[in-house]
């Protein structure tokens, strides 16, 4: 857009219209006056010339009267004109609304120029056109049709591309134009179209014309239009300004409205900090993840709200302002009126504007705490189960139930142990231990503990509840021995090992147990000894289930009973069943 001219400029411009006008009123006055003399000169004249002389002395006083007062009208009509354009410059310049300029600007056309219709045309900033903006007298379709508009197109086009204003008396007779077919259809006689410009650039046209009268427009006419436009313009431009920044203003204001409705609706917890090192942002999710409402820390230095909301994060702060890094971390700290400690995930980056300058820093924060604690029993409970899991405290409380609980070991280990380097150890036994866990997995067992060389597993407690679990212990078993002969396949004779596996469906107690420093979610009881000794009576690749849990699954198993062992711990011998397989299989 181009430079505007600055209030200071547009109250110069009126004041030497005023002055203008001063003196012309001056010079009418004098003119006045001068008839008056005139006057009393005849009349003493008249009483001592003869009566020829006085003849020719009247002649002579009547066309300096005539002369006078065609002077003193075109002056008057002058002053008029310069008075009406003061006041129309003080209104349109008053205004910044452009429609309310706009609409005076016609009107103000109308009376200077006393023309039938008038146009006012602006260019358009994208296709460089002259585009009709506001009209008098001229209805909407006939600037909509081409054909009856095309003698305003060719004037209005000669004055945009020349900025000369154009003038005629008559548009009928004037050479320029009398061959144009609409001035004959149309029947155009007075026309004036000046340019609107700020400073050497033309923002648009004033068209006004007259089809009844030839002379309607002047050469003063044209002056005091084009100095009317050049007020116009000036007028127009401030408030196309204007409404350009109230439409930036909104604009801005809807972004910022949905950028706050945006972070305000967003489940992790946001802070900016401005260039002050201000709060700047502190959102709903930050209030609900911290405790703390947004008044107690917004506008706060950040190392004052740090401290407020127990967040030590200050150098992280500080760095990311110092080097424009980024920081991700995470945090345990106590969250007000919430016991214990809360898990944060921070992220911390710098805020930047489109020439990489600094900003701010905007803080994301997460928290994690539930998620940590959950990630606490994947390592033993399946993935999908973990996720089932709504009330994790209640789960893990020691709670009394009928489980299944299966023990598989390898065997050989003490043996294989003595001739392989511990890393190497591990690294096998690993590979054992991973077919035991998959399987159990399979079937949504919970992953106890390994202890040594053999793994414990879980059905039924408050993390996995099953109305089926001795089934799926049994199953679990079948998949453990499937596995293994493939893997075993795999693998070079001096790698083999065994395996050995008992099962017991029974009664225990499953919960946290440890201490506040360490705990680990296992199950003490009966049914816990039971399926140990049962696996202990194992042979190489047996399974070994109890009296109890092949009541469980006789109606789909295939299973052998042993002669009743007797079992440590237990008074009277346990009838034990070698599982065998299943009879879908």
């Amino acid at each position: 857009m181009n430079d505007l001219p600055s209030i200071t400029q547009i109250q110069t411009n009126i004041r030497q219209l005023r002055d203008l006008i001063d003196n012309l009123g001056s010079t009418v006055n004098q003119q006045h006056q001068t008839l008056i003399t005139t006057r009393a000169e005849i009349a003493q004249r008249a009483a001592t010339q003869s009566s020829d002389e006085l003849a020719r002395l009247l002649v002579h006083v009547r066309r300096n009267l005539e002369d006078l007062e065609r002077r003193f009208k075109e002056q008057q009509k002058e002053q008029e004109q310069l008075q009406a354009l003061q006041e129309i410059s003080r209104v349109i310049n008053s205004s910044l609304d452009l429609n309310e300029v706009l609409g005076f600007v016609m009107d103000s056309i109308i009376d200077l120029t006393k023309a039938e219709r008038a146009i006012l045309l602006l260019k358009d900033e994208e296709t460089g056109e002259q585009e009709v903006s506001l009209y008098r007298n001229v209805d909407r379709e006939t600037i909509e049709k081409s054909s009856a508009f095309e003698i305003s197109r060719s004037i209005v086009r000669t004055v945009a591309e020349t900025g000369e204003p154009v003038v005629t008396m008559n548009a009928q007779s004037d050479s320029r134009f009398a061959a144009q077919e609409s001035i004959i259809s149309y029947n155009l006689r007075s026309i004036l179209c000046v340019p609107l410009k700020i400073k050497d650039a033309i923002t648009g046209v004033i068209y006004a014309d007259n089809r009844i009268a030839s002379g309607v427009f002047g050469n003063p006419d044209r002056d005091l239009l084009a100095s009317f436009a050049n007020q116009a313009a000036v007028a127009i431009d401030n408030a196309r300004l204007f409404q350009q920044i109230q439409d930036n203003l909104i604009e801005i204001t809807e972004m910022r409205d949905l950028m706050d409705n945006v972070f305000a609706s967003i489940a992790s917890g946001v802070i900016t900090i401005d260039e002050e090192e201000r709060i700047a942002l502190y959102n709903r999710a930050a209030e609900r993840i911290l405790g703390f409402p947004e008044t107690a820390v917004m506008h706060q230095t950040y190392k004052t709200a740090m401290e407020t909301l127990g967040l030590p994060v200050e150098p992280l702060i500080q760095d990311v302002w110092t080097n424009g890094g980024a920081h991700n971390t995470e945090v345990d700290v106590i969250v007000n009126k919430r016991p214990g400690m809360t898990s944060l995930n921070l992220t911390l980056t710098p805020l930047r504007d489109y020439g990489q300058e600094m900003l701010g820093v905007a803080m994301v924060l997460d928290d994690v705490t539930e998620k940590k604690r959950l990630e606490s029993v994947r390592r033993y409970l399946p993935p999908a189960l973990v996720d089932q899991i709504r009330d994790l405290d209640a789960a893990q409380r020691p709670q009394r139930s009928i489980m299944s609980v299966l023990f598989a070991d390898v065997r050989g280990y003490s043996t294989f142990s003595e001739h392989l380097d511990p890393e190497k150890l591990i690294q096998i036994m690993n590979g054992y231990f991973t077919e035991f866990v998959y399987a159990i997995n399979e079937y949504q067992g919970l992953t106890d503990k390994f202890m040594g060389d053999a793994v414990m597993a879980l059905y039924n407690t408050p993390l996995n509840p099953q109305e089926n679990h001795a089934e799926r212990a049994i199953r679990t078993a079948l998949m453990i021995r499937k596995n293994m002969q493939r893997y075993l396949a795999e693998l070079s004779e001096d790698k083999r090992l065994h395996f050995g596996i008992g099962i017991h469906t029974g009664e225990a107690v499953a919960g946290n147990v440890g201490s506040s420093l360490r705990k680990d979610y296992s199950a003490i009881g009966d049914a816990v000894n039971l399926s140990k000794r049962i696996q202990e009576n194992a042979q190489a690749d047996e399974i070994l289930i109890s009296s109890a849990t092949y009541e469980q699954v006789k109606d789909w198993v295939q299973a052998e009973p042993l002669e009743a062992m007797k079992v440590k711990g237990r008074q009277s011998p346990e009838q034990i069943y070698r599982l065998t397989g299943a009879l879908a299989e």
